[in-house]
């Protein structure tokens, strides 16, 4: 080290004084000093070069989160545009829904007018074939009369009469042959006027049934545009349409249920094609009514009616608590604090209160064995045991029990078991 680093001094001279003093530096002194100095160099160096990659990361960093955020607000703008279009399609198809129920209504009030005035051209065509009859028995007995009238008399029977009873006689049977001309004149001319007005009869009759065919084709297409879609809604909701349609006419058993068929005909024979037509119509009349009933009864409906975000669906996803993978039972709707919140379905209100993680929570139980739970509440509107129809407010949208912020976490149950509630809100989308 002698060799590398010789002994040196340093000369220090005070100009005040004018003395000079040194110091030696020994060659283990001159070592320390030039490791310490390359020591500060290299932390120097080492930290001036994780400054500036921390710098260049942070700013890496900036601009994928701003590019993140950019994609997602992209997304969330779509997932906007494409909520807004499926509001505004469900708004024309209740309209179109609406439309095709007044049309039904009105189609069913024609219906109904152009049987009366069937049943009552009935009635008139029995009155004329009744008059009629007793016209041509009144025409029987006239000319009976009348062969009579023209038998030539017994010469043997009128030696005794004399000139006046003979021309009283004569007098008679001109009178009487006079009033059967007349009557039998008058008879043909009721004849003629009865087969002109059953021309007429016929000829109207064949028109109001060719007005009756287009009602009833125009009922039946409109039957079908408006049954179809609800058949389809029940089925993509996973419930059979025909064990719904039973329930729901079982509490409504009254004669004939919510619609009665037409009455058949008491005076015998085989019904008429117009009259199957007819109970066909009613059939398909009373299955939309209870159609209707059961849509009502069940959550087909979404929870939340103003501006929201869908922020989590329904299944396995990562716990926005403890990071770790668990099921969601629900789907949430995030939107400000206060939302209104509406039942989805008509039912009877099971629970109303604090309820573990769920937080305020209400639970309103369905027809068909269905629940549905509104979670996080921030208040409640309804209580338990209370009757609730869908559409109404049951409460407002907050962040009590176990939360990250402020959303609804809405369930929908089958039996006591979880079920994706979009299957519901989804298969109504084409009908509501």
């Amino acid at each position: 080290m002698g060799r590398v680093l010789p002994e040196r001094r340093l000369f220090l001279r005070s100009e005040q004084s004018d003395e000079t003093k040194f110091v030696i530096l020994r060659p283990t002194t001159q070592a320390i000093a030039w490791l310490s100095g390359a020591t500060l160099l290299a932390w120097a160096i080492v930290s001036t070069s994780l400054l500036v990659m921390d710098n260049i990361g942070a700013g890496t960093a900036r601009s994928q989160a701003e590019r993140e955020t950019l994609a997602y607000q992209d997304r969330l703008n779509a997932l906007a545009a494409e909520r807004d279009a499926r509001a505004l399609e469900a708004q024309n198809a209740q309209a179109r829904f609406t439309s095709a129920l007044a049309q039904v209504s009105i189609m069913q009030t024609a219906l109904l007018d152009a049987d009366a005035r069937v049943q009552e051209m009935e009635r008139g065509m029995q009155a004329f074939q009744t008059t009629l009859a007793d016209v041509s028995a009144a025409r029987m007995r006239a000319e009976r009369e009348l062969a009579v009238l023209k038998t030539p008399v017994d010469p043997s029977a009128t030696e005794d009469t004399g000139p006046k009873d003979l021309t009283e006689t004569v007098a008679f049977l001109t009178t009487a042959l006079t009033n059967i001309a007349k009557e039998r004149d008058a008879t043909r001319a009721n004849a003629d006027e009865a087969n002109a007005w059953a021309e007429e009869v016929a000829w109207k009759l064949e028109a109001l049934e060719d007005r009756n065919d287009d009602i009833f084709r125009s009922l039946e297409e409109a039957m079908t545009v408006s049954v179809e879609p609800l058949d389809k809604m029940f089925r993509a909701a996973g419930m059979n349409p025909e064990q719904v349609l039973t329930k729901i006419r079982a509490g409504y058993s009254g004669q004939g249920g919510p619609l009665t068929p037409l009455a058949m005909s008491t005076r015998g024979g085989d019904v008429s094609a117009d009259e199957l037509r007819a109970n066909r119509l009613i059939n398909q009349m009373d299955r939309l009514n209870l159609y209707r009933i059961a849509a009502e009864k069940a959550p087909f409906a979404k929870p939340v009616q103003s501006s929201y975000r869908f922020t989590s669906p329904f299944g396995v996803r990562r716990d926005p608590k403890t990071g770790g993978r668990r099921m969601h039972n629900g789907v949430d709707f995030a939107a400000p604090n206060g939302t209104p919140l509406y039942a989805t379905g008509d039912g009877v209100v099971t629970h109303a209160g604090w309820q573990s993680g769920y937080g305020r929570l209400v639970k309103i139980q369905h027809e068909f064995g269905i629940e549905t739970r509104y979670a996080h509440m921030s208040k409640i509107r309804v209580r338990v045991g209370q009757r609730v129809t869908r559409g109404q407010r049951i409460g407002d949208m907050g962040a009590s029990g176990r939360v990250t912020g402020v959303h609804l976490h809405y369930e929908v149950r089958v039996g006591g078991k979880p079920v994706n509630p979009m299957i519901y809100i989804k298969a109504a989308d084409d009908v509501f």
